[in-house]
């Protein structure tokens, strides 16, 4: 694999990483209730999730995935619902904007683990992502490409989303005094459980 062709590769990734997205809602879901340490904890079940996707593409895994219909089918309504669950949730809480007694609950509860399974599983339970390695990798390779050459594309778009997601809560942690608002928390989090319906309906519609 050329340089030219690897820079190619993760400039279009790299654009593709800041276009919203599941993941993204997901990491702000979480940084708006936990702050950065909470939205880098969904950032982390993210990263482990997608790092976990990509291997299994540059293994031929993901394309037995995808043919294999029924299974594919039921990873993308657990992906729906969950998505769904997410963005009730959001809302549930715009709806009530009492964030001190929420926030009280969702301490008690251990917020790591809890952050960290709705990264991991709103990304390893949504079928697209596969299916974005699927039809983006083979473009860049040639028969002549080794499994490295796989490994360090489906790596390269994982960490492209690491450092869109950081770069984001660098952003949230900023405005960290602006955020505690009730008024805009309840904005944002209206926003983000939309955004997460939409998200969902739209993985459920799809074929």
């Amino acid at each position: 694999m050329t340089l030219s062709t690897y820079l190619g590769f993760a400039g279009m990734m790299a654009f593709l990483a800041m276009m919203p997205g599941p993941d993204t809602m997901v990491v702000l879901k979480n940084a708006l209730t936990g702050g950065a340490r909470g939205g880098g904890w969904a950032c982390a079940g993210i990263s482990v999730a997608n790092f976990l996707q990509g291997t299994a593409v540059a293994l031929g895994l993901g394309a037995v995935i995808t043919r294999y219909q029924p299974l594919f089918e039921t990873v993308k309504w657990l992906g729906a619902a969950y998505l769904l669950f997410l963005g009730v949730q959001a809302l549930r809480g715009a709806w009530r904007g009492n964030y001190e007694a929420l926030d009280d609950v969702r301490r008690a509860r251990g917020t790591r683990g809890r952050r960290f399974r709705e990264g991991f599983l709103s990304n390893i339970t949504n079928p697209k992502v596969i299916v974005l390695y699927l039809s983006v990798l083979p473009q860049f390779l040639t028969p002549a490409s080794t499994f490295a050459d796989s490994l360090l594309l489906a790596y390269t778009v994982a960490a492209l989303g690491v450092v869109w997601q950081v770069l984001l809560l660098l952003f949230v942690h900023r405005v960290r005094g602006w955020l505690r608002r009730r008024r805009v928390r309840r904005t944002l989090d209206g926003i983000t459980g939309a955004a997460l319906l939409g998200f969902g309906a739209a993985l459920a519609v799809e074929g």
